[in-house]
């Protein structure tokens, strides 16, 4: 969506600045999302010798991982007619195109063609973008890079989360899709005051929690540093990472398991959905280890309704909250599925009231709005950085 107002002589308005819900290629938001690494797959759900469509922010993708075990990702489509590319052979570390046979390596080259002159296939390429696979997730960097003295590409390089590698516990990951933008997801970890509303009827996690909370949301070196403190006493701090990496704390998440720590990104898939991403790890081991992969297991074996689904029959009025079975789904993501899908498909952020416990969505609007602007005028943008140790409390 084109922004309105007067343009400056970089050729963006003020409103540019603080459009975050438009990232497709050429968006200011879509830039900057580009110029750091984000989840786009789960590890186990591609094989090898497979290849797969995926999209995000509104660009299609071949992904899939060569023979030797490595994935790649390159264009969508063929570069002789049009094709997907997807829908083709992956042959050792190549992918060969189900149309008329074109074949690509892992950097995009073509390097065989069998209707045409050897000397042809030299001539074309199509684009790849770096990938790494880490806590069980493929990531991808999807912008520009800077070229090293041989004039490779050179992406900056992945952030690490020491605490998740190495770790005597379960580490495991997790994604699903949500249809609306993927701010409104993102500036939901920052409002702790929806909570005991929103969550009120998922037991006593939640119960309770509709008091008065002091909230502060500061500035760090990795985004922002986001404190609730509660008339009860309880405190609760978790971090954000710009642009779109939420890290937090929580409470026991299943009967032998005293805490976890997730962290949370939100990719959009184009600008109506996006995919959270997450990677979680719990202090279990051994036969402790097992017993909750057991009912891990079991609890999603019974999830049989989707949560996206069930929360589009609540907002019709077709179904009722209350009226939903908790075994069959997951609970937590239909209640902020209600929320998040009723705020509208783009939230409309122009006539919003904003309070003091929307102290973390003022920060995080501010954070973006300068990035955005800097990177329209060509100033250097925050080096954010996230420290060695982070402090996190999980205070209800």
């Amino acid at each position: 969506m084109a922004a309105t107002g007067k343009r400056g002589e970089f050729g963006h308005s003020t409103a540019d600045y603080t459009d975050f819900a438009h990232t497709a290629p050429g968006t200011l938001a879509g830039r900057y999302l580009r110029s750091f690494w984000q989840p786009i797959y789960h590890s186990e759900d591609l094989a090898p010798g497979c290849a797969k469509p995926v999209r995000i922010m509104s660009e299609d993708f071949t992904l899939y991982r060569g023979e030797s075990g490595e994935p790649h990702l390159l264009d969508y489509r063929c570069a002789h007619r049009g094709t997907q590319l997807s829908t083709g052979w992956v042959e050792d570390d190549c992918i060969r195109c189900f149309y008329h046979g074109w074949k690509y390596d892992g950097s995009g080259q073509c390097v065989e063609q069998p209707a045409e002159d050897v000397s042809f296939a030299g001539k074309v390429k199509i684009k790849s973008y770096p990938v790494q696979e880490y806590l069980g997730l493929i990531f991808a960097y999807l912008g520009d890079a800077e070229r090293g003295d041989t004039g490779a590409f050179r992406p900056p390089s992945l952030p690490r989360y020491p605490e998740f590698e190495d770790f005597d516990g379960v580490v495991e990951c997790d994604s699903f899709a949500r249809r609306c933008n993927y701010f409104q997801n993102l500036e939901n970890s920052l409002d702790t005051t929806h909570v005991g509303f929103v969550h009120r009827s998922h037991g006593d996690a939640f119960d309770g929690l509709v008091d008065t909370p002091l909230v502060a949301a500061e500035e760090s070196e990795w985004g922002i540093t986001y404190t609730v403190r509660r008339p009860s006493g309880a405190v609760r701090i978790q971090q954000f990472g710009m642009p779109n990496v939420f890290h937090m704390h929580r409470l026991r998440p299943d009967p032998e398991v005293a805490w976890a720590e997730n962290l949370y990104w939100w990719v959009p898939i184009d600008d109506l959905s996006h995919t959270q991403f997450g990677a979680m790890r719990l202090p279990v081991s051994g036969e402790a280890a097992e017993r909750y992969r057991e009912r891990s297991a079991a609890r999603l074996a019974r999830r049989d309704l989707a949560h996206s689904d069930l929360a589009e029959a609540i907002l019709g009025g077709k179904l009722r909250l209350e009226e939903v079975d908790p075994s069959r789904t997951d609970l937590i993501r239909v209640q902020d599925d209600v929320a998040q899908v009723a705020q509208g498909v783009i939230a409309d952020r122009e006539h919003e009231r904003l309070g003091r416990g929307d102290a973390g969505i003022i920060m995080i609007r501010k954070l973006w709005a300068r990035e955005l602007r800097a990177l329209a005028e060509g100033q250097p943008l925050t080096p954010w950085a996230r420290p060695g140790r982070l402090t996190l409390l999980a205070g209800r």
